[in-house]
């Protein structure tokens, strides 16, 4: 593993070198960890590279924005600027809720630097419940602090059966997540950014392969948000899995991973 900083972004290449390689880039949700991934990054070094970040603000990244307005566009570009540190001309791109706006953003914006895209629990335009949930989790987080945001996050996020089973994992992981949030100013501006990506009007320009996937037990993003993705796109497969939340990925990794391993791999 070598990892990097550009332009404030931390950055990590696992599997590589990746000259004349095929190259797999992860972009995490809201909460903009690489490290969300960790339940795919065996099966994904089995067959490709694979190149993790932080988000800009988040994790191991500067803790700060640019200045002025902030938006699913400037996530977009930062998935550019790892790229282009890595010398990559394009990659596949899986990203999740947040990460996978940015993938649909970064289809528009450079369309040629995008090979494949996974879009998890995705949206194109604002949705009722997504702005209930966040408004929910904004409040939480400007009158009572990070701490009730983080406690509050597992219901978001996963189902209810796996949050019993899985209690002292989440309480364990809680003072990790409190200790690194990110400053709240930047938290208020991703979520923001979230609620203004709008580009449903837009979706016949995207002509990439898109793999589509949801969870229809998704407490945040209604699956009815992904089924319109897929029906908009051009080119997209959609994956429906029963059971998982949101978080699907980590919840119930074997049965995406076996998905996303089959597109990448073009079947």
């Amino acid at each position: 593993m070598s990892s990097g900083l550009v332009d404030g972004l931390h950055y990590e290449l696992h599997g590589g070198p990746v000259a004349g390689r095929e190259v797999v880039l992860l972009s995490s949700g809201l909460g903009g960890s690489g490290a969300f991934w960790a339940p795919q990054m065996q099966a994904l070094l089995e067959r490709w590279p694979v190149v993790l970040y932080d988000h800009r603000g988040t994790g191991r990244s500067v803790r700060e924005l640019p200045p002025g307005p902030y938006g699913v566009a400037d996530m977009a570009a930062d998935m550019v600027k790892v790229m282009d540190a890595l010398g990559l001309a394009k990659a596949h791109v899986v990203g999740h809720a947040a990460g996978g706006n940015a993938g649909l953003q970064l289809a528009l914006d450079a369309p040629d630097r995008l090979a494949k895209l996974v879009v998890v629990n995705g949206w194109s335009r604002p949705d009722p419940h997504i702005k209930r949930c966040f408004d929910t989790r904004i409040h939480l987080l400007n009158d009572t602090g990070p701490e009730a945001y983080v406690h509050a996050q597992p219901i978001f996020l996963y189902p209810a059966d796996w949050i019993s089973r899985n209690h002292a994992r989440l309480m364990a992981e809680e003072a990790h997540h409190v200790a690194g949030f990110p400053p709240r100013e930047v938290m208020l501006a991703r979520i923001n950014a979230l609620l203004a990506f709008d580009i449903d009007a837009r979706l016949d320009e995207i002509t990439h392969r898109v793999l589509i996937s949801a969870s229809a037990d998704d407490m945040l993003v209604p699956m009815s948000c992904s089924q319109r993705l897929a029906g908009r796109l051009p080119n997209a497969d959609f994956q429906q899995v029963a059971w998982g939340g949101h978080g699907f990925t980590v919840t119930d990794p074997e049965t995406f991973n076996e998905a996303l391993v089959n597109f990448l791999q073009g079947e």
